[in-house]
């Protein structure tokens, strides 16, 4: 091994990769501007329609109520509700979106109140649809509302104090930190994301340096060179490798920067009450508009990602060098795109934690490590073990990229 002929391979092959806009636009531009895209994009669309559902008022359909004109018409002054004739199935219109929420009274509902019998008030809504959740919601916060406002009133009239049915207050107080709270919201997104990316990076690249030199014809230029084999395919492996951390790079610091700025712009947005609303109304907790992640997990994820790049570069660049033209290489590498997202989506699920088993998986485990060393949580045993096997995958698929480099049937041919 000459590292003179392997650097002065990795840096022609620089040069040529540079001139290639296909390898610029999968290496520098979509990694740039991709995590701009989701965090401003995403969340301005995000925020805008929820807090058009939440200004838009609810259509309700009332089921009954004809003896109950008292709740009936503070439900049509409540500025948050328009009432709405429900002319045929109300649960169809629901259903059809025609309508949001229904409100089923039942009979002698306010007479019942009155006498102190319990009833029951049924809401039919949408489960799933963002509209009907809110209105649901409302809807629930002022029966909640009357229900209060009917035992305060029964017993001021037998002189008795609220407390008797209020005994004590329950209070939630959260004690996990910013970092952590923001890591476990989007700290399984961002490593997937950055698979992704890591994966897409050395995709063109790799395939240019193979197939599409064996359809230029100038693979055979370059292996006549009085360069060993082994020095050839190790430059190129460095390009190949280059191109995929530099999108790793390039995603990363694009991420990094977009929360910090958009932790500053959305800081007081108006748009945030909406935002922590919807959030409750899904039973989720928002930490704050913009979540926080532990600066050091950003280190962390640049050195585990490390060796899957590797391992990305090393496979892709084997398969690559399987096929005759550029277009078969394609038909090759494109379906590996599913292999790389599913391990990284099944780390993104609730239930899903990280053991001895997990640590072994690839991909599997760097989308767990990462979203736990996001959150601030350092299981030293575990990342180890984790950028130790990693570290042997990609060793294996460098070698098996080397040993295709040599076979004969492999780079010509027919």
């Amino acid at each position: 091994m000459n590292w003179n002929h392997i650097v002065t391979v990795y840096l022609k092959e620089l040069r040529d990769s540079l001139r290639d806009r296909r390898t610029l636009i999968s290496m520098i531009v979509v990694p740039t501007l991709v995590m701009p895209v989701i965090i401003f994009g995403v969340g301005f669309i995000m925020s805008k329609v929820i807090k058009q559902a939440r200004d838009e008022a609810t259509s309700v359909v009332i089921v009954g109520g004809a003896d109950s004109p008292g709740v009936v018409q503070a439900l049509r002054a409540d500025k948050r509700f328009r009432l709405v004739e429900g002319n045929g199935d109300h649960k169809q219109l629901i259903s059809d979106k025609k309508v949001r929420v229904a409100v089923e009274i039942p009979a002698g509902f306010e007479a019942a109140l009155t006498d102190g019998e319990p009833q029951v008030v049924n809401l039919y809504f949408y489960e799933g649809e963002l509209k009907s959740g809110i209105g649901v919601s409302a809807i629930e916060r002022f029966f909640r509302d009357l229900r209060d406002k009917t035992i305060e009133s029964r017993l001021t009239d037998r002189g008795l104090a609220i407390s008797l049915v209020k005994p004590f207050e329950v209070k939630r107080q959260n004690v996990a930190p910013p970092e952590k709270v923001g890591g476990n919201l989007i700290g399984g997104f961002i490593p997937y994301i950055i698979i992704i990316l890591c994966f897409t990076g050395a995709m063109y690249p790799a395939m240019d340096l193979t197939a599409g030199e064996k359809e230029r014809g100038t693979m055979e230029t370059l292996l006549c060179s009085p360069v060993n084999r082994l020095n050839i395919v190790l430059g190129k492996f460095l390009m190949v490798l280059t191109a995929s951390i530099s999108t790793m790079v390039l995603s990363l610091a694009s991420a990094g920067l977009s929360i910090v700025v958009g932790g500053s712009l959305f800081v007081g947005n108006k748009n945030t009450a909406a935002m922590h609303a919807a959030a409750e109304t899904h039973g989720a907790t928002a930490a704050s508009a913009m979540p926080m992640i532990d600066p050091l997990g950003i280190i962390g994820v640049f050195a585990m990602v490390a060796p899957i790049a590797v391992l990305f570069a090393a496979v892709l660049l084997a398969i690559s060098l399987f096929a005759k033209s550029y277009k078969e290489a394609q038909s090759y590498v494109s379906p590996l795109i599913i292999v790389v997202i599913m391990p990284a989506i099944v780390g993104m699920l609730p239930g899903i934690d990280l053991n001895v088993r997990t640590a072994l998986i690839p991909i599997l485990n760097l989308s767990l490590v990462c979203k736990e060393m996001l959150s601030g949580v350092w299981n030293w045993q575990y990342i180890a073990l984790i950028f130790g096997s990693s570290c042997v995958y990609a060793g294996i698929a460098l070698a098996f990229a080397v040993r295709m480099f040599n076979r004969e049937d492999v780079m010509f041919r027919a």
